[in-house]
């Protein structure tokens, strides 16, 4: 489950890059030294199927800081660490951020997109939406419709990080840095 959230996470931040083809793309221009924050729906086709609907949730981006909500769980990353939550579970996985870790630094993926290009299929754009799949090989392909994307003024980092002490009591904590 973790693993297919971070390569979800990955996709999923990379994948406004592609918008506006292989030139200069506006979007991502407009995403360096501003706050993201976009609704996103992920489905997934094999061997031909129809698309069918994995999750959907909510991204917010800074720099290398984001928080992500989607399948149930929330990721807090402010470019260091990222916790990752099940608040059902009652269950907070701690883990240090490293530059090898591209699935789930935007950063990274907004710097390598270009290397890309050639799998992505632009199905529709909006100033604040837009609507692509990623072929990843030849029997599966992603779709990614983002929504009510939206640019504002910086913030700062204190927004991505979570307190463990914040928790209820009760929460197993799994500190793995």
């Amino acid at each position: 489950m973790r693993k297919f959230l971070s390569a979800l996470w990955g996709m999923l931040l990379f994948l406004p890059a592609f918008a506006q083809g292989k030139g200069g793309i506006a979007l991502l221009d407009k995403v360096e030294g501003r706050r993201v924050r976009f609704h996103y729906t992920y489905s997934l086709s094999q061997d031909g199927a129809a698309f069918r609907d994995i999750t959907d949730g909510e991204v917010t981006l800074e720099g290398n800081a984001y928080t992500l909500e989607g399948l149930g769980l929330k990721v807090y990353s402010d470019g260091q660490t990222r916790w990752t939550l099940d608040p059902e579970a009652r269950e907070l996985v701690v883990e240090t951020v490293t530059q090898e870790d591209l699935f789930t630094n935007p950063a990274l993926f907004i710097a390598s997109y270009k290397q890309y290009m050639d799998r992505i299929k632009v199905n529709s754009q909006k100033a604040d939406a837009l609507d692509v799949t990623l072929t990843l090989d030849e029997d599966t392909r992603a779709r990614f419709v983002l929504s009510r994307i939206a640019f504002d003024a910086p913030q700062g980092k204190s927004d991505f990080s979570l307190s463990e002490k914040s928790l209820p009591e009760g929460y197993v904590i799994t500190d793995l840095r």
